[in-house]
């Protein structure tokens, strides 16, 4: 009886943001208590490449074994996705905005069962110019942003604001004014190919 409260009423409900911002606020002083430990997802590609291919480039010859952590607490995060999609789904629609809906049909998206529309996530859009673009060329500028900028959205926004340092900041502003150019002025644009 507990269980089944527990699971339809507190874990499939959505949780207001101050939950979620206060769990995520507090990843960073119990990382830096527990042994200055900075909080990135990125660099865990670093981190896989460095085991997985060790060779004569410079930028993987360190001890990534000291940050193993790091990979251990991106495998959480895939693995708590994994359960929150398949072992404890909502089973009511997903809910979309009005005026939303109205701006995704111009752009052939009309299918909201899932959390992903098809029309962006499926193998037939994947190989489609739109697709093409969207997965190469926007994995390749994230990658290359996020390396240029010395780590991506998590590590500055969360953890160097945190930390008062000012590079975080001027990373995070690009960041933020990168995204509103992309979703206002160039996402359209690729969604009408």
């Amino acid at each position: 009886m507990l269980s089944t409260f527990f699971m339809k009423e507190f874990l499939q409900q959505p949780w207001p943001w101050y939950v979620a911002g206060g769990f995520i606020g507090l990843i960073v002083p119990i990382l830096l208590v527990l042994g200055n430990k900075h909080f990135g997802i990125s660099a865990n590609l670093r981190h896989a490449c460095a085991a997985c291919f060790p060779g004569k480039i410079s930028f993987f010859q360190y001890n990534w074994k000291k940050e193993s952590w790091n990979l251990f607490f991106a495998g959480g995060i895939l693995i708590g996705a994994a359960i929150a999609a398949f072992g404890i789904p909502d089973p009511n629609p997903v809910i979309v905005h009005p005026e939303l809906v109205t701006e995704l049909k111009a752009y052939g998206i009309t299918d909201y069962s899932s959390m992903v529309p098809k029309e962006l996530v499926s193998w037939s859009s994947l190989f489609s110019v739109r697709g093409m673009i969207m997965m190469i060329g926007g994995g390749f500028l994230v990658g290359f942003g996020s390396r240029y900028a010395g780590g991506c959205t998590s590590g500055h926004a969360i953890m160097g604001l945190a930390n008062l340092q000012w590079p975080s900041l001027i990373a995070t502003c690009c960041f933020m004014a990168g995204g509103f150019l992309m979703a206002n002025l160039i996402l359209p644009f690729i969604m009408k190919l």
